[in-house]
């Protein structure tokens, strides 16, 4: 059997859950309910923070479960700022009645929609996969089934003449386009340029990427240039 050592996160929640605790049941206590009504009313506040928690871990972000957390840690957090003496509690105020008796019902309304409202995550799993129809089998024919066999002769590849391929025709190439004369000079100027930095005479495309004209006229222009 293995020892059992104490967590210290532990205690500390148990301390401090012991305190908040006992801080609500004075409140509510001061504020007129006395008996059992006393200590069901940090159970209420406690379990409604819980409940609140568990469903933002376990549904996503919710903007509910977002609202009764807050309203429970208010709660929570109120009562043990009250008893610290902010407030006296052997004339307790008006509005500190009114408020740890409407309580129950606020609390109930907000297990109620905690419990019954699902979450993003939820919904998401109940949801009814989609309608995936498999595609129907292949029928067979019936009437080319019961067609005999061809039992026609086999024609051999090499009693079919060959076609003669069509005549090739010639088309003449089009003319060279007009290439202006302050082009040229300027394509030879970057033809020498590359010729002196790499030693080779520069080439059709090197020539197109440079001067950014069509590779017809880059064409023209380096028929000019040899």
């Amino acid at each position: 059997m293995g020892r059992i050592r104490p967590d210290a996160v532990l205690v500390q929640a148990v301390i401090a859950g012991a305190l908040s605790f006992a801080h609500l049941h004075d409140l509510a206590a001061a504020a007129g309910q006395d008996g059992w009504k006393a200590w069901a009313y940090p159970i209420s506040v406690d379990l409604l923070l819980v409940a609140a928690w568990r469903r933002l871990r376990g549904g996503g972000p919710s903007q509910l479960a977002w609202c009764w957390f807050l309203i429970a840690l208010v709660a929570s957090l109120g009562a043990n700022v009250a008893t610290a003496g902010f407030l006296d509690l052997q004339h307790p105020p008006a509005w500190l009645r009114f408020g740890i008796a409407g309580w129950p019902a606020l609390a109930f309304l907000g297990g109620t929609l905690l419990a019954h409202t699902r979450s993003a995550a939820e919904a998401a799993d109940s949801a009814p996969p989609a309608d995936v129809t498999p595609a129907p089998a292949p029928v067979p024919d019936p009437v080319a089934a019961a067609e005999p066999a061809d039992n026609s002769p086999e024609l051999d590849v090499a009693d079919i003449p060959a076609a003669e391929p069509p005549a090739e025709q010639h088309r003449p190439a089009p003319p060279p386009a007009p290439v202006p004369a302050a082009l040229v000079a300027h394509a030879r100027k970057v033809a020498d340029e590359h010729r002196a930095r790499t030693g080779d005479p520069i080439d059709t495309d090197t020539l197109r990427a440079r001067l950014g004209v069509p590779p017809q006229l880059a064409d023209s222009i380096a028929a000019q240039l040899t």
